[in-house]
């Protein structure tokens, strides 16, 4: 059964499942796309601008020099390769490698043993914030770049109960538990003291009426109950209502955890001191990455980013893939990886994909 299971997400994984829209052939005949194909493949590996001798060679066609030339100079008048320096070889430009990504690109999904020791690292008997950590560090070994993973976003997030604490006075301590297995506490001010008998109640009725929507949907449907309590006259009612809102207010802030950021220095176009600087405060400012997280998370399936394509200039050089994962059938947050343009691309994007099929249920687990 665990054969068959793996053999059909293989067969998902090589069909159309991943977000990645399957690009037109932009006029460029078969020839020309497999020189791309190989010219990118290798500067994934080395890191070096490819000369046409070498692209010769590892193209296995026998072709002249002049006709890799003209290819490469077709190439380059579309805009899919560049050369850094007169005399240099050729390097691929974001529009390259988008088409490469698009159209080219030969998928590596990870092994059957690959897949039980991912899932093991993310099923442990830990909370959700270190479920989420693991996801972070796994990403970032499996792929050798920086894995990044979006806490839940709590407005998508369902409560599976309520209860109410009563603290000192009118101070009470409001806990949601959610469908992820997380404890949200928050000590709210009442208008009126309240009994341990009535807070027990009022617990009571929202998990009942609620249980099982997100915080979204339950803060509209709390604005709707008040309204018709107050038409009502029922000030109880009311008071409870107004106890679970205010609990909740503020509660959609989403943030992320994040491991082998350092693992970007090993990259030569990364490595320079400014642009670390810029990377580095990026991360720790968070804004720009968690802006790109939530695009990703309006989105379906995976999504990539290349060089300029995600808006920011601190993050040109770099490609992001993202996923969201799932908890009760409802995405709730996202993952991806941040890593040089010239990631290999065919190897990360399935990573990327399973550790958020992986972290969804190790998350609805817990």
């Amino acid at each position: 059964m665990r054969v068959l299971s793996f053999c059909l997400y293989l067969l998902l994984l090589l069909g159309a499942g991943f977000g990645v829209s399957r690009g037109l052939d932009s006029g460029i005949n078969e020839r020309a796309q497999h020189f791309l194909r190989v010219l990118i493949e290798r500067y994934i590996r080395d890191g070096q601008p490819v000369g046409s001798r070498t692209l010769a060679r590892d193209a296995g066609l026998d072709l002249s020099p002049a006709t890799v030339r003209n290819v490469m100079a077709d190439l380059e008048e579309l805009g899919f390769v560049t050369s850094p320096h007169t005399s240099s070889g050729r390097v691929p430009t974001v529009p390259g490698y988008r088409f490469f990504v698009d159209t080219l690109i030969s998928l590596k999904p990870l092994e059957e043993p690959e897949v039980s020791r991912a899932k093991d690292q993310l099923g442990g008997d830990g909370n959700p914030l270190s479920i989420l950590e693991s996801a972070s560090k796994l990403l970032s070994s499996l792929t050798h770049l920086a894995g990044v993973v979006m806490v839940p976003r709590r407005d998508r997030i369902t409560v599976k109960q309520v209860e109410f604490v009563q603290l000192s006075g009118t101070r009470v301590l409001t806990v949601l538990v959610t469908s992820n297995g997380e404890v949200l506490n928050r000590v709210i001010e009442t208008s009126r003291q309240f009994t341990p008998s009535e807070l027990e109640q009022a617990g009571n009725f929202l998990t009942r009426h609620f249980a099982g929507r997100d915080l979204e949907g339950m803060r509209a449907q709390l604005v709707r109950e008040m309204e018709e309590a107050r038409r009502n006259m029922n000030t109880l009612m009311t008071k409870v209502l107004e106890m679970a809102d205010a609990a909740m207010r503020h509660e959609g802030r989403a943030d992320y955890v994040m491991a082998g950021q350092t693992n970007l220095m090993d990259f030569d176009e990364l490595a320079q001191m400014d642009r670390l600087r810029q990377l580095f405060n990026a991360f720790t400012e968070k804004q720009e990455i968690l802006h790109l997280l939530d695009r990703s998370l309006q989105a379906e399936g995976v999504q990539i980013f290349i060089g300029e394509e995600s808006g920011y200039t601190t993050l040109e050089s770099c490609s992001v893939i993202t996923a969201p994962y799932e908890v009760d059938n409802q995405v709730v947050g996202v993952l991806g990886v941040i890593g040089p343009t010239r990631m290999a691309y065919d190897r990360v994007i399935p990573i990327v994909d399973i550790t958020a099929r992986l972290l969804g249920a190790a998350l609805k687990t817990r």
